[in-house]
């Protein structure tokens, strides 16, 4: 039996990267998964013929979670399709780098409302299902640059320093209706985005990590089964960062 098998979970941005591996790592432990996409479709619907052949139940939703309203009807849906809600990850997030005095209010407003913004639509729409339920995790992608900052990251770091103050008082505000609040903070994770850069860079970053190497989106996946799973049933407020040491 894996260890999410009857759970519902709902992961945000799941069409590449990170959010497919925590898709694909869900389905794997026996969970039902939906799942967002935006721009992504051919991905999306890729990702969800893969999810179904688990033996799971698999929807992808065309979804943006930074609207207000279009989570609400996200949050619907789901409950609606597969008649529960356990889990809540938000994954979905970009970036707009750029330095500060070059940054313009558009790349400010972008990152804020699609990292951050999107965190506070979907939770705040979960949480009466949840509470319905006295059961339930939330897990927010944070960065570890929301941790120590970035210089040319302004907004990013900003959002997902807000992503951690928001899930810490989420945890304080819905924990004795047992709901669980926690935040993942990834280091250095090698994607489709990082295999277009320029691998002497790449090298670079790797070297400079006490581990020695990037790490793989597998790897925050496995974090967030743990965090959904009941093995972290008394944890709750946490940041957990999987950066191979990389702010130690």
């Amino acid at each position: 039996m894996g260890l999410l098998t009857g759970k519902t979970a709902l992961i945000t941005g799941a069409s590449k990267g990170i959010g497919r591996a925590i898709a694909l790592k869900y389905a794997q432990e026996g969970a039902n998964v939906a799942f967002t996409f935006l721009s992504s479709v051919d991905k999306g619907q890729a990702l969800e013929r893969e999810l179904a052949a688990f033996g799971i139940q698999a929807k992808g939703f065309r979804s943006d979670a930074s609207d207000f309203k279009a989570a609400e009807e996200l949050v619907s849906e789901v409950v609606k399709e597969f008649g529960a809600l356990d889990i809540l990850i938000n994954n979905a997030g970009v970036t707009r780098d750029n330095l500060l005095m070059r940054m313009n209010e558009e790349a400010w407003d972008d990152v804020i409302n699609i990292n951050l913004k999107s965190c506070f639509n979907t939770v705040k729409a979960a949480t009466r299902t949840l509470m319905k339920q006295k059961a339930g995790s939330i897990i927010n992608i944070t960065s570890v640059v929301g941790i120590k900052g970035n210089a040319g990251q302004a907004n990013y770091a900003a959002s997902k320093a807000g992503i951690i103050g928001f899930t810490k008082s989420v945890a304080l505000e819905l924990g004795s209706r047992g709901i669980r609040s926690n935040a993942v903070a990834p280091g250095f994770i090698e994607t489709e985005m990082t295999e277009v850069l320029d691998e002497k860079t790449v090298q670079g970053w790797r070297d400079a990590i006490p581990m020695k190497r990037g790490g793989q989106p597998e790897e925050v996946a496995n974090t967030c089964v743990f965090l959904g799973s009941d093995m972290s049933s008394y944890i709750s407020g946490q940041v957990l960062q999987v950066d191979g040491a990389m702010l130690t």
